[in-house]
């Protein structure tokens, strides 16, 4: 056994539903990715509501040798999110039969590590085990997310353009999960 082996720096990442605890840990890891690749694209005037909203069914973290280094939730459809109505347009189930992955984000200094795929599937099976349809949105220009959704066999339902505010209109693709 190395030193490296008894500190646990080697130890797989690993993931665990948030608490109120964590949330400042959350908040420093993402000003980190917003920094870094500008996600959230627009950084929220109250950044602990942004994490909490009152749609959340459940949210998740991933710890990487004892610190927090990412975070997933999941929530009911709400206002702005795009891929629920397009899902119920094209099954004909309402938006209340669907989740929203969201809130997706990885600490620069670890990734490489397969903590977004734990995180995403800590979020699919909780939508799944609650009988809902997992979606998302995603701005267009965040290759590295899209590029991750369809790695993981996710289905493009399509791509709109949202008006976030006078002055900016975004590309949003949505996904679905496959069953």
């Amino acid at each position: 056994m190395t030193s490296g082996d008894a500190s646990g720096a080697d130890a797989p990442p690993s993931a665990r539903r948030r608490t109120d605890r964590d949330l400042g840990d959350c908040l420093r890891v993402l000003a980190e990715v917003h920094r870094r690749d500008g996600y959230p694209v627009n950084w929220p005037d109250v950044p602990h509501a942004w994490l909490t909203p009152s749609s959340l069914l459940a949210a998740w973290v991933a710890e990487r040798d004892g610190r927090v280094v990412g975070h997933v939730g999941l929530s009911r459809s709400g206002t702005g999110d795009a891929a629920p109505g397009l899902w119920s347009s094209r099954t004909g189930v309402g938006v209340e039969g669907t989740a929203v992955v969201n809130r997706l984000f990885v600490a620069p200094s670890a990734r490489g590590h397969g903590i977004g795929v734990l995180l995403m599937a800590r979020a699919v099976d909780a939508a799944r085990d609650r009988g809902l349809r997992p979606v998302l949105d995603v701005v267009a220009s965040d290759t590295a997310a899209v590029a991750l959704y369809e790695r993981l066999g996710w289905h493009l339902l399509g791509t709109v353009d949202q008006q976030w505010s006078s002055g900016q209109r975004v590309a949003v693709r949505c996904y679905a999960a496959t069953t």
